[in-house]
């Protein structure tokens, strides 16, 4: 698709960008939660208990946080349409690896190695739509994208489900690693930036310039200097960033019960078959589909009614967050279907305040966006690394309330941190 730069009517080649991200994502999803769907064959072939299963499940989040500074740091000098696509290839071929290991070492190994490797994907993410949106239409493109984590799971969990049945779990890595590494020659092929993109003409380069968007950030890193602990501390040392990090980290920790414990919970505490369990387990996510669009959509639309850009972006945030609260519902009831409805809620809930992507655009240091991401998601998912662990804890006496009190109470503990930590929205000078 080529069109006149010079044309006055805007194109929109950054809807298209906007697709990229969101199959993107899905597939970044895909290859952290897989290891979810196979985890109770798995733990049944190799012998391992609740408490084994926690950590092999968190191997992922200790590089992944570990990494995200240092991910960061990378997304500020080399371009996406080269770091994206490199990461995507790696991790996807180390996902594939996860089918031929027979030991518990050799899933810990491959899951720290996939983290690893994960760790720039969402600064990426971020720092892409800092540059192709233009401020009243981030939360949107944000709230897009990240439902590709939930739309994705939603839709292709019951397929994962459906191929371990038919061939083994083997075969639940060996497919989404394959796509992934499709996926990668995809991105570098077709990605470019605004100012180097053959499908968007000057009107839409000037339409992102003048609503915010960073068009010209590419040209920019090419003079940055190396790494500075100075700017480290920058990230480090202002209160509102430490409420978007530690707001996060309680979101996260909802989202990481869904990615790992969530199947266990169904198949082994709620007694579901697998197919029962692909099935039904799909509505949460379903659900957190429709709210975290639902989020992107209703904010960017409160910043053009004139709303200010702060109260437009942490309403959805911290209502999203007292929703996610009522998880704790699952622990009163019986009825599968109910269960189902209250993980839902709870989901859909989660969803809502997925566009925390969208205070960093607007709050971090415009040299910074990359290191204050990866900060960001360091400390956010240290919850990939708290909960799985947590829980397979608390559950090791063969009750699982203790684990979803857990998820709420993490639930309302971010609401406060943005509603009262974080302040004003306002951009961070350095």
């Amino acid at each position: 698709m080529v069109s006149d730069r010079n044309t006055a009517q805007p194109t929109r080649a950054r809807y298209l960008i906007a697709g990229m991200l969101f199959v993107s994502v899905v597939i970044n999803y895909l290859d952290r939660a897989n290891l979810s769907v196979a985890a109770p064959q798995l733990a049944r072939d190799l012998g391992f208990d609740d408490a084994q299963k926690g950590y092999i499940l968190a191997a992922f989040g200790w590089t992944y946080a570990a990494l995200q500074v240092p991910g960061g740091w990378l997304v500020d000098k080399i371009p996406p349409r080269i770091l994206y696509p490199v990461a995507i290839a790696l991790w996807s071929l180390a996902t594939i690896g996860l089918g031929f290991v027979g030991s518990v070492a050799g899933l810990i190994g491959l899951r720290l190695l996939v983290g690893a490797l994960e760790a720039p994907s969402y600064p990426i993410n971020s720092r892409v739509v800092t540059t192709w949106f233009p401020e009243r239409e981030r939360a949107t493109a944000v709230g897009f994208y990240t439902s590709g984590q939930f739309v994705g799971l939603a839709f292709l969990s019951p397929v994962l489900y459906a191929l371990q049945q038919a061939f083994g779990w083997q075969m639940v890595f060996l497919v989404t690693g394959g796509v992934g590494v499709l996926w990668a020659a995809v991105w570098y092929a077709c990605y470019r930036e605004p100012t180097e993109c053959r499908a968007a003409n000057a009107a839409e380069i000037a339409l992102i310039r003048e609503g915010g968007g960073f068009v010209d950030l590419a040209a920019t890193q090419k003079t940055r200097p190396g790494f500075r602990w100075s700017d480290l501390a920058t990230v480090v040392s202002h209160r509102k960033l430490w409420g978007l990090y530690l707001g996060q980290f309680c979101l996260t920790s909802t989202l990481w019960f869904f990615l790992t414990w969530f199947p266990t919970y169904l198949v082994d505490f709620r007694g579901m078959d697998f197919i029962k369990a692909g099935i039904l387990g799909s509505v949460p996510f379903l659900a957190a589909f429709a709210g975290v669009n639902c989020s992107g959509i209703l904010s960017d639309r409160l910043v053009r009614a004139g709303w200010s850009l702060g109260m437009a972006r942490k309403l959805p945030i911290i209502t999203g967050l007292l929703i996610s609260s009522s998880i704790i519902g699952a622990n009163y009831v019986e009825s599968p279907a109910l269960v189902i409805l209250f993980l839902s809620l709870a989901f859909f809930g989660n969803g809502l305040a997925s566009i925390t992507w969208s205070l960093v655009s607007a709050i971090a240091p415009e040299r910074l966006l990359g290191l204050t991401g990866g900060m960001f998601n360091f400390v956010g998912n240290l919850a990939s690394v708290s909960v799985p662990i947590v829980i397979g804890y608390l559950v090791k006496g063969g009750d699982f309330a203790p684990a979803i009190t857990y998820i709420a109470v993490t639930a309302i503990a971010g609401a406060v941190c943005y509603g009262l930590v974080v302040g004003k929205v306002e951009r961070i000078a350095a």
